[in-house]
């Protein structure tokens, strides 16, 4: 675990708690902070925290506030609030 990946993970820590503040343009600029970092050191974004943002709008999903989360058969279905993006991910 070297530099580029603590300061990715301290970035989403901080746009966690952000969104729990209501602090949705903060929230916002601290992912993609953390986004650029990885592709500038070609690290790349953890998948816990891929599938918690919106790849849209940045912004960090929180169910109930900014994400609304449904289960279908074999696949969860998050959509953003904020700018209606819609994202499936397969699960058994």
């Amino acid at each position: 675990m070297g530099i580029p990946s603590e300061r990715i993970d301290r970035l989403f820590a901080l746009a966690r708690e952000a969104v729990v503040d209501d602090e949705y343009d903060r929230a916002r600029e601290y992912v993609a902070l953390a986004r650029r970092i990885a592709e500038r050191n070609r690290c790349g974004v953890p998948a816990e925290f891929s599938r918690k943002t919106c790849d849209d709008c940045d912004v960090y999903l929180r169910p109930g506030k900014t994400g609304r989360v449904r289960l279908r058969p074999g696949r969860v279905v998050v959509r953003c609030r904020e700018c209606g993006a819609t994202a499936r991910y397969p699960f058994d």
